[in-house]
Order: structure tokens, then C-alpha cells, then sequence
């Protein structure tokens, strides 16, 4: 039975170690990547790419790159959130097609590929391929942690993975580092230990409303 929101916001908490004889259907495992696909995004871009790995050896190889961390090979699924370069510039002509995507005049989608590129530009993310990254992995996490909070409500554990060496795990995944980079990493799987009592700031110290 699902959980509701609030529930799997109690359920969900960083898993270490998985149930390796436990293996998320491809129904709930879609139902996750679908609250990726569905996630909000600046501009609508949705500059992202989901590898999900269920290959034991590539998981191996990983494993080491990722501080030896024991969730990346006893994970049913491993998934690797990628954050768009190339896809985001607008000499790719991505953007506009993405704008384009909804139904209106050609006038209307030269001002908003005006408005895209004069903000990337004024705010110096078109100026690297390192300021896109920083940019765009950000807004992959908006679908991390829609995707983390959708297995919860499955009764699935996730782990928020940053401990990697970035340029080790691209290499080994064979990217094209000026189309994709790696943003963040995480297991999917169920849980074989008993989760640890949840600690969280109260409301009140984290929260200030200004009227």
C-alpha cells in the first residue's frame, strides 16, 4: 500500500547498506523515474539524463570511485543523474526546440530564446562549461528529490550519494563530458537495517515569515 506524502517523508532516510535479494519491480521503478521526468525545471529545460544501472560489474567498478561505499553494489538499481552541457547553449538549437515544444507564434519564441540567452549570458553560466554545470546540476536535484520522496511513498529506500570522484565515474561510464556530466548519484533498493530515529530542526528555528 502507498504511503502518503507525509509518510514517506518519516519513511525516507539516507539507506546504507540494501537487501541485495530484494529487486524494485520495473512498475515501481518507472513510477520513480517518472517523478524525475515530471520535475519542474528553469525555462522548462529539463537538463537532465537518468542512467539506471542494474549491471553487477559495472556496479563493481564504480564501487571504488564512490569512497568504497557498500549501497552502490548492494543497491537493486543505481541511478546516476546527469546534468546537460551542450544541451542547454543555445547555439544548440535544444533550447529552442524545447521552446517550441508548445504551440505559438515565431515572434513569441524569439522573445523567450532572447530572454533564456540574455539570462545565461548576464549571469555569466554560458561562460564555461563549468558555470552550465553548476547551473544545470542544480536543477537536477529538483528531480533527485522528487524521485527520492516517489520511492518512499513506494516504501523504497534511496541514499544521496555526493562522495565521488566525479572525473573516475565519467570515465568509467564512457560520457561525453561536453554533453553530460555527472551531478549526483543514488541506490534504490530496500532496507536491511531498522532506520535510525529521524533528526531535524524544529519548524520554528528554520522558518522566518516576513509580513
Amino acid at each position: 500500500m502507498d504511503k502518503t506524502f507525509m509518510e514517506a517523508m518519516e519513511f525516507r532516510h539516507a539507506c546504507k547498506i540494501f537487501d541485495e535479494t530484494k529487486k524494485i519491480s520495473d512498475e515501481d521503478m518507472n513510477f520513480i523515474l517518472e517523478a524525475g521526468r515530471k520535475s519542474p525545471s528553469s525555462f522548462g529545460m529539463e537538463p537532465w539524463k537518468f542512467l539506471v544501472i542494474t549491471n553487477e560489474e559495472l556496479k563493481a567498478k564504480l564501487r571504488p570511485f564512490c569512497w568504497d561505499q557498500p549501497q552502490i553494489t548492494t543497491c537493486s538499481h543505481l541511478v546516476v543523474i546527469l546534468a546537460a552541457i551542450e544541451g542547454v547553449k543555445p547555439e544548440s538549437g535544444i533550447p529552442m526546440k524545447k521552446f517550441s515544444r508548445r504551440e505559438m507564434p515565431q515572434e513569441k519564441k524569439d522573445f523567450y530564446i532572447k530572454l533564456y540567452t540574455n539570462h545565461l549570458t548576464n549571469t555569466k553560466t554560458l561562460l564555461n562549461d563549468e558555470n552550465i554545470y553548476y547551473w544545470t546540476a542544480r536543477q537536477s536535484y529538483i528531480a533527485f528529490g522528487n524521485m527520492m520522496t516517489a520511492a518512499a511513498i513506494k516504501g523504497i529506500d534511496s541514499c544521496p550519494i555526493e562522495g565521488f570522484e566525479k572525473e573516475k565515474v565519467e570515465e568509467i561510464l564512457g560520457l561525453d563530458t561536453s554533453k553530460y556530466q555527472v551531478s549526483v548519484i543514488s541506490p534504490f533498493g530496500y532496507r536491511v537495517n531498522l532506520q535510525s530515529t529521524q533528526l531535524r530542526e524544529p519548524l520554528e528555528n528554520i522558518v522566518e515569515y516576513i509580513k
